[in-house]
């Protein structure tokens, strides 16, 4: 193949205006940025880990909260989280377009300090027994705290890789940062698992539930190390040196960005519910609602993380080759005819049937996680990448991802259904199916070109590798 021909990938060095190259990236820079950019996610994750794990919800529920009859210990710690996320879009729209005004590391440098310690701090938090309301009041403060920094995170963290990759490899470097949440999400659960274990039921309640939150500020810790080794993204210094930064990033974004962001929000509605599902609800739901122990529920989840884990890298370099579309489509339609029939496995009420319907839940996930790090970046121009990204993914995951378990789990405890997961999958694929079919394809194409009207069109299967 002419080698003229081929949109600019790696190995291309594009001029300036003023005839010097532009700034690029070696092999070695980019494996750290996405090592740094993937930490974030794997930090935000952990928490996640911990928080939903099952025996953590009831834990959670009786340590900061007054005793209740009722037994809702399991759904005030779901209200946790959602209470969390609302202060996302407020994150999102505070550090995104600081992003796109002082540069990706900058901010990433604080969101994800601000992350671990928070998580830290719930570990040293006291009870409701020892301080009374002000128990739950702080947790909820921390928990605000929380949401707000990683509002800027995750917008950050794959615009920080997108920006970093190489053209004919963003799909598989991109997938990277969900490893990074499977990745964290495995280590919290698997923590909480073994310290349950270690100490028995007991000492857990008493005072084991604490480690797993402090092991988070040493995680962040190294995370920042880290990110303080890398310069900001090649993508961004040309930008700035060209003198093309938006003099307001927000103004801009809301003004031009708004119809991406509107499809970014559908995508992401189908990728919250079953990210959230999974991971967060998934847990509890298999013991509160299907009768499995304790143990067998943590085992199954971290046995379909750990197989997601396996296949999450092949499938984002499979999108370089043949795009991001097809995955994501995949996905859609396949929630939308196979999350019924998941579900009904589960409702077997084997470890064999609910670890299969498990599985084909998590395996439809894996194809989106695969390509979004990729996808959602490329949606948006240089100039208010972070900031778009960060707002219009925020403000779905604050009204859908937040709020799914707690959600979920009321309407099974309304309707006496083991099904209203499913259902609200299907919903969540026809919705995302439309902003899919809509978005154009941006596998092979220069991050410095998407989001503009005279971006080349993909290159072939042929494309240089």
């Amino acid at each position: 193949m002419n080698q003229a021909a081929d949109p600019p990938g790696e190995g291309d060095v594009p001029a300036a205006a003023d005839g010097a190259p532009h700034h690029q990236a070696d092999e070695s820079s980019v494996r750290k940025a996405v090592l740094a950019s993937a930490m974030g996610n794997c930090v935000e994750w952990f928490d996640f880990g911990v928080f939903s794990a099952g025996v953590m919800t009831s834990i959670v529920g009786t340590v900061f909260f007054p005793p209740d009859e009722g037994g809702n210990a399991t759904l005030r710690s779901f209200a946790l989280i959602a209470a969390a996320f609302l202060a996302r879009p407020f994150g999102g729209l505070f550090f995104g377009p600081m992003g796109d005004k002082l540069g990706r590391k900058r901010v990433l440098a604080i969101t994800i300090i601000l992350m671990s310690g928070s998580t830290f701090v719930i570990g040293i938090l006291p009870g409701y027994h020892t301080i009374g309301v002000a128990a739950p009041l702080l947790l909820l403060a921390v928990r605000l705290i929380q949401g707000f920094s990683t509002g800027g995170e995750y917008g950050g963290a794959a615009t920080m890789i997108a920006e970093y990759a190489p053209t004919n490899r963003r799909g598989f470097f991109g997938s990277f940062l969900e490893l990074g949440t499977l990745s964290g999400y495995i280590m919290g659960a698997g923590l909480v698992l073994l310290i349950n274990l270690i100490l028995g039921s007991e000492a857990m309640h008493d005072w084991g539930w604490r480690i797993p939150f402090l092991v988070a500020l040493p995680l962040g810790l190294v995370g920042l190390y880290v990110r303080e080794k890398i310069e900001d993204t090649p993508t961004f210094q040309n930008m700035e040196e060209a003198g093309e930064k938006a003099k307001s990033p927000l103004k801009e974004t809301l003004l031009h960005s708004w119809e991406r962001i509107l499809m970014l929000i559908g995508i992401v509605f189908l990728l919250n519910i079953a990210d959230y599902t999974l991971l967060t609800f998934m847990p509890s739901y298999l013991i509160d609602f299907l009768g499995l122990a304790d143990v067998s529920s943590q085992l199954i989840t971290i046995g379909v993380e750990a197989a997601m884990i396996l296949v999450i890298l092949p499938l984002g370099h499979l999108s370089d080759r043949i795009g991001r579309k097809p995955l994501l489509l995949t996905a859609a339609i396949g929630y939308i005819v196979l999350a019924w029939p998941a579900f009904a496995l589960m409702q077997l009420h084997n470890p064999a049937g609910v670890a299969v319907g498990y599985a084909i839940i998590g395996g439809l996930l894996v194809l989106m996680l695969a390509v979004v790090g990729a996808t959602f970046p490329a949606m948006f121009p240089t100039k208010v990448r972070y900031g778009a990204f960060a707002i219009g993914y925020n403000i779905s995951t604050s009204l859908f991802g937040g709020t799914c378990a707690v959600l979920v789990g009321s309407l099974i405890d309304a309707t006496g259904s083991n099904y209203v997961p499913a259902f609200y999958l299907m919903l969540a694929g026809l919705v995302a199916l439309v902003p899919i079919l809509r978005i154009p394809e941006t596998a092979r194409v220069p991050i410095e070109k998407v989001g503009h009207e005279n971006a080349p069109e993909p290159a072939g299967s042929g494309a240089r590798a």
